[in-house]
């Protein structure tokens, strides 16, 4: 690939980033859809619209479904755990500090990118990157307002920080699939809202969304469960992965300045803080120059 067309893909990748920079205030505004209900009708919408464009293609858009069972997995498998743990965890914690834990994943995208095999070594900079990214991370905490965790909230910001580590691992592996059209996840996220679905089903009492909610749900389908998706499987497929993980941390800055200028979240210093230096620490572990030899993702997938 040229870098003319490496940078292009970095470049579609910071559309994503863009969408993903409002989901946490489509998720807010969202707010009273129980978690699995919430996931199984945003992905209907992405599936439905998605499903639109392609059959508008001709039958050979819809023919590219068909790829590897491996590729659907890990898509499936990444897409949905990521979204199951976020919705829960903004609506067990406090929406701007969930959002800003579930962000640590572009500063582990640069990680994993440095430990993959082949990807170059481990620096200085990516190891203080990522001290200051958690000191961000761990800060927040020391503003508790005098209220006590309990034992949903210590289980909501773990979801958050598992958000991080899968979708940061997801990004990285998916390079392996280099040659697999980025219009599967449009079957993925049919699979995904069924999934969801089930697990309403099973879990959860159906709650019927009201206007505002379901302008919501159709925002989230459409953009940062949806096109987003598209968008971000080409960049980390063809694209600058450390420059990605850099570049991601404007979403959760622009994410927390939305939710604040909502009314949604209210600003505290420390939040602020914390912002700051989650956002400096994946800058800094993006400055380390990652040198490699081969990338060992563009394997063609089999």
């Amino acid at each position: 690939m040229t870098r003319q067309a490496m940078a292009r893909a970095t470049a579609i990748g910071l559309i994503a980033i863009g969408l993903w920079a409002g989901l946490a205030l489509s998720t807010v505004a969202a707010a009273g859809i129980p978690p699995f209900q919430l996931l199984g009708l945003s992905f209907a919408v992405a599936f439905l619209s998605g499903m639109g464009v392609l059959i508008c293609q001709g039958p050979g858009a819809v023919r590219r479904l068909r790829q590897p069972a491996l590729a659907w997995i890990l898509a499936f498998t990444a897409i949905f755990l990521y979204h199951a743990l976020y919705f829960f965890a903004l609506s067990a914690v406090a929406p701007a500090r969930a959002s800003l834990i579930a962000y640590l994943w572009p500063l582990l995208i640069v990680l994993f990118s440095a430990l993959i095999p082949g990807g170059g070594r481990l620096r200085l900079c990516h190891l203080a990157g990522a001290a200051l990214g958690f000191a961000g991370a761990a800060i927040m905490f020391l503003d508790r307002d005098g209220t006590p965790a309990g034992a949903t909230s210590i289980v909501g910001y773990g979801a958050a920080f598992g958000c991080a580590l899968i979708w940061a691992g997801y990004s990285v592996i998916n390079r392996r699939f280099a040659d697999v059209p980025s219009e599967m996840l449009i079957g993925v996220c049919g699979v995904v809202a069924l999934a969801g679905g089930i697990g309403h089903l099973w879990f959860e009492e159906t709650v019927w969304p009201r206007p505002v909610q379901w302008i919501a749900v159709l925002a989230l389908g459409i953009g940062p469960t949806g096109l987003a998706f598209l968008a971000w499987d080409y960049a980390t497929k063809h694209g600058n992965m450390p420059l990605l993980g850099a570049l991601s941390y404007l979403a959760p800055l622009v994410s927390t300045l939305l939710l604040v200028a909502s009314g949604r979240a209210l600003f505290t210093p420390i939040l602020g803080l914390s912002a700051l230096l989650i956002v400096a620490g994946a800058v800094l572990a993006s400055l380390g120059p990652v040198r490699k030899k081969a990338d060992p993702f563009r394997s063609e997938a089999r």
